[in-house]
């Protein structure tokens, strides 16, 4: 088993471009070059249409041409770390900011950061969501002063221009794409197979924020209030339930 393993390090490192690593296991003079660029030309079509599959709200903007071609050209500098490829790409927004071709498309970056969420949320470990009567059942003190943990699918990220309407309507097909001022966030969650996702305010992205970081249900609702003082706070915490984000109730203090 040793020996099959370091044969896969040495690989692995000979198609990321030292194939002196494969030199114990080939003949006296056999580059093996050839059967190289094979699997290299193999893998990177897979890398190629794997960030296709994740990331096509990015793709539909920019056309096939284009993304195929900054694709392959971040598969060469962020080669898979594994052979599994669905969710391969989790550089690849970070990476787009910084490619110079992206430059008069500044928006494109974010795009490729919900595709990611949506991703991610698709992958999330299953585990039940908190449904109505997990909160009904509290007094209002002690609903306050409980804590939620979120759902393992739950992503969600704040914009501070309208970028998760125009990803949605690019998600859509629709062809009246606007990028308004106004700030945004996306709230992505799975329940079961499918993933869904909704345009939500500033509130509603102060509040998770909150409960990620612990707070309890009194604070979360404090910094949603702060982040849009018109927010009805109570259909807020209605609707988020609903999106089943909350995945564990916790009640009392913070330890």
């Amino acid at each position: 088993m040793s020996d099959l393993l370091d044969f896969q390090d040495a690989f692995v490192a000979a198609l990321g471009g030292a194939p002196s690593a494969l030199s114990p296991w080939l003949a006296e003079g056999e580059a093996g070059e050839t059967g190289l660029s094979v699997y290299r030309n193999t893998i990177a079509k897979g890398c190629v249409d794997a960030l296709a599959a994740n990331f096509p709200t990015v793709a539909s903007l920019v056309g096939d041409d284009w993304f195929r071609a900054a694709a392959a050209l971040f598969a060469r500098e962020a080669p898979p770390a594994s052979a599994a490829l669905l969710d391969y790409g989790e550089a690849f927004p970070a990476w787009l900011d910084r490619f110079p071709p992206a430059r008069d498309l500044p928006y494109l970056a974010g795009v490729a950061h919900l595709d990611r969420l949506w991703t991610e949320a698709l992958f999330a470990a299953e585990a039940p969501s908190l449904g109505a009567d997990a909160f009904a059942a509290l007094s209002p003190q002690a609903l306050g002063a409980a804590r939620v943990a979120l759902h393992p699918s739950a992503r969600f990220a704040l914009f501070e221009a309208g970028l998760p309407s125009l990803w949605a309507g690019a998600r859509q097909g629709r062809d009246d794409l606007e990028l308004s001022e106004a700030a945004q966030g996306l709230l992505v969650s799975r329940s079961g197979a499918a993933v869904a996702y909704r345009v939500v305010g500033p509130a509603d992205c102060a509040f998770l924020a909150a409960c990620r970081t612990g707070g309890s249900l009194a604070e979360a609702m404090g910094q949603a209030a702060q982040a849009d003082p018109d927010a009805n706070l109570q259909s807020l915490f209605a609707a988020l339930i609903a999106d089943g984000v909350f995945g564990d109730l916790i009640s009392g203090a913070k330890p």
